[in-house]
């Protein structure tokens, strides 16, 4: 098999994937309250949650920095982070915000294994990959809406308070939003803007990293789904 035709499989079979997450999504009944934070001003409502969403990127998110990983490591220009990172934020902001307003909720048991999935396919096409496409962005955007249904899936075991609802949610979302930055400019600082231009980084750089993500992803899929 090609690398082309590998890569094409891929894409093929991630319309699938997708279908089975979203065919199990089901009707929420309620989300978790957090009666202790009902009783705090907003300003301790906001860094509590702010702080929450930090941490659920830096340092408890290990699968998610590796999606951000992921996407940066075949970026070219900060534009096309940029892109991939907008196309990201605004889907699992899109389904963190149904699954916490109680319109769905996907069982854990489907999304952990598809956000490992996710993982994994970025990883294995930046192995073949040579320039950033559209459809790589809407993909990135799919992903997203499950990885979305994960976050909430976390959000959901503190609760959020009844009387501070969207401040609590919006600051949840922004500090993961930190976090993710967070990673980008960490792995910019360090290894990308010094080497991405050298004619041997898509060698030594991109591949073995590339490799190595795929395959504790492809573990996290077995893992998951035992």
């Amino acid at each position: 098999m090609t690398p082309h035709s590998f890569t094409s499989t891929l894409k093929k079979a991630t319309p699938f994937i997708l279908l089975l997450f979203f065919t199990q999504i089901i009707i929420a009944q309620a989300h978790t309250i957090n009666y202790q934070m009902e009783q705090q001003p907003t300003h301790n409502v906001v860094w509590y949650y702010l702080q929450l969403g930090f941490q659920h990127i830096l340092p408890d998110g290990f699968d998610h920095i590796l999606f951000i990983i992921s996407l940066c490591l075949v970026a070219k220009s900060a534009k096309q982070i940029l892109w991939q990172c907008t196309a990201f934020t605004a889907a699992h902001t899109i389904t963190l915000i149904m699954s916490m307003k109680n319109i769905i909720v996907a069982p854990p048991s489907i999304i952990e294994p598809i956000i490992a999935l996710s993982i994994a396919f970025v990883a294995i096409e930046n192995i073949f990959m040579k320039n950033l496409n559209a459809g790589r962005i809407l993909l990135i955007f799919a992903f997203g809406l499950v990885h979305g249904c994960g976050f909430a899936s976390s959000l959901n075991e503190i609760g959020l308070p009844r009387n501070q609802f969207y401040t609590s949610l919006l600051s949840f979302n922004i500090g993961v939003e930190i976090g993710q930055l967070a990673v980008i400019g960490i792995l910019f600082a360090a290894i990308i803007i010094w080497t991405r231009t050298k004619p041997w980084y898509s060698n030594y750089v991109v591949k073995p990293a590339s490799i190595a993500i795929a395959c504790i992803s492809l573990f996290w899929v077995m893992e998951r789904m035992a």
